[in-house]
């Protein structure tokens, strides 16, 4: 069953047994939200945590592009495609462009050579560079990860809410458990930490299993929930 902001904050301040005026909870409960959210995130490869932009276009002459931000911003890269002609924009010949090291881009066109891009490199957090320097202002589409906006009194649903709200819950709780016993004293009192803590790893483990079977990798790189008893695996 999805959930939303308000539905979470009740059910939260239900089990921790508080109210939302409490002002022991007014600023750790937005923090609670967002360590639970980004741990997921890392722990979870979500399938709908992928962005494709198709905004950029190179420079002609210029290696380096920006990284687009009229989307978000990218924290994993995982494909990046020149259209040709350039003339045609994005309506184009989709030409895969193939990630390097930034040495080999260095050694291979140390001058200024020019033509459709074949490889790139991402060299900080915004840029990649190409390898050779493009030629002309082509479109470049490149697909990756980002962040999704963080759940609030403003952004009532996110893909966690959506997708996976019981994990969501598991690791608020988690947080929301350091919180009220004051981390360090989890060592005296252990139970309600460590048993949130196990819910979320089990629940972690059969959201993994879905989103592999949404991206084909799941045994067998089939789609197929894996099978403990089949012999041989599924090929």
């Amino acid at each position: 069953m999805t959930t939303n902001y308000t539905t979470f904050q009740s059910q939260f301040f239900n089990y921790v047994a508080a109210y939302t005026s409490d002002t022991n909870w007014t600023t750790e409960f937005p923090l609670v939200i967002d360590r639970a959210e980004q741990r997921i995130y890392r722990d979870l490869d979500l399938l709908a945590t992928r962005i494709t932009d198709t905004s950029a276009t190179t420079s002609s002459g210029v290696r380096s592009l920006p990284l687009p931000t009229s989307i978000g911003t990218f924290l994993v890269i995982e494909d990046v495609s020149i259209f040709t002609p350039s003339s045609l924009g994005t309506t184009g010949a989709r030409n895969q462009v193939v990630p390097i090291s930034r040495q080999f881009i260095d050694v291979v066109y140390p001058s200024s050579e020019t033509g459709v891009p074949e490889w790139f490199c991402r060299t900080d957090a915004t840029n990649i560079i190409f390898g050779p320097a493009p030629d002309q202002a082509y479109s470049v589409e490149i697909v990756g990860t980002q962040r999704p906006s963080v759940l609030s009194s403003g952004n009532s649903s996110t893909v966690l809410t959506q997708l996976v709200p019981d994990l969501f819950f598991a690791a608020a709780m988690c947080e929301a458990s350091g919180f009220m016993r004051n981390y360090g004293e989890q060592s005296d009192n252990p139970q309600m930490a460590q048993s949130w803590e196990n819910t979320y790893k089990m629940l972690l483990t059969n959201a993994m299993a879905e989103e592999m079977r949404k991206k084909f990798m799941s045994q067998g790189w089939t789609m197929q929930l894996p099978n403990p008893i089949a012999t041989p695996p599924r090929a």
